[in-house]
């Protein structure tokens, strides 16, 4: 049965819909091409900041598209996951293992320089993961600036971020809180096309089950991959593609793949 996942079309559309979603900027007054008097070099500032880390170390591209949701989730687009202090969002569990923070910093640094107090960072955020997508060959996109910064940020907060473990339920009621639909979901999901995860994170499903097997609904054929990748009691640091043969390119192979490795297609 061929996927519609493959369809370039439906791509292009998942990519844009996924640009939508991920912005959640609830801001009135955003525009695409808000800092072109202000501070017209803003976005190349950021796409080259963006670009000079990327060369460095590739996995700050995900790792930026996640700090952007993160921050997404939580009262909206407002760069508050930024903000340092006991009890922030930085420091709440689903928060402690992002990575990218320095690129942002950097282009913070840039854009003080070139435009004084003019470029907030919920706009360098944005720019940033629209710039992580595109560098991983995915899509480019215009994306509408004039967000301002929040000023709030907790810890507590962060209830909202969907979790690894969660239900599939629990995460459409959770979306849905924010007007998002199932559609929304999926697209924001294959994002996971790029970046990696730590053994620790899934292993659990490969040991835990009837007589210390695999989760039955993980196809059998993936199961002996997996397992030579995460051992049981291996180190639960090691880093795994979360998109096998993907993990620096931004495609439609995770929807490929999950339908692949899944014992319920």
């Amino acid at each position: 049965m061929k996927s519609g996942f493959t369809n370039p079309r439906f791509f292009l559309a998942m990519a844009a819909l996924f640009a939508m979603a991920a912005a959640l900027a609830h801001a009135q007054g955003t525009r695409v091409g808000f800092y072109a008097r202000t501070c017209p070099r803003a976005e190349s500032i950021v796409r080259s900041t963006v670009q000079s880390h990327f060369r460095s170390n590739p996995a700050v591209a995900p790792g930026l598209l996640r700090i952007h949701f993160h921050d997404c989730f939580v009262q909206g687009c407002d760069a508050s996951i930024l903000i340092d202090g006991p009890n922030t969002e930085k420091t709440a569990p689903p928060n402690r293992l992002l990575r990218g923070y320095e690129a942002i910093d950097d282009a913070k640094t840039q854009l003080e320089a070139a435009c004084p107090g003019v470029v907030s960072c919920a706009d360098i955020l944005s720019l940033a993961a629209r710039d992580s997508v595109f560098l991983t060959r995915g899509i480019n996109w215009p994306v509408p600036t004039g967000r301002r910064d929040g000023r709030v940020s907790l810890a507590s907060d962060t209830s909202n971020l969907p979790g690894f473990t969660e239900s599939i339920d629990s995460q459409k009621q959770k979306f849905a809180a924010f007007g998002l639909n199932t559609q929304d979901l999926v697209a924001l999901v294959g994002a996971h096309t790029i970046g990696t995860s730590a053994c620790q994170l899934f292993s659990y499903r490969l040991y835990n089950f009837t007589n210390g097997g695999p989760d039955p609904t993980i196809n059998p054929a993936f199961v002996p991959q997996l397992q030579a990748l995460c051992p049981q009691n291996g180190d639960g640091s090691r880093r795994i593609d979360l998109d096998t043969g993907s993990g620096n390119r931004f495609g439609t192979s995770f929807f490929a793949n999950l339908r692949k490795t899944s014992h319920h297609e």
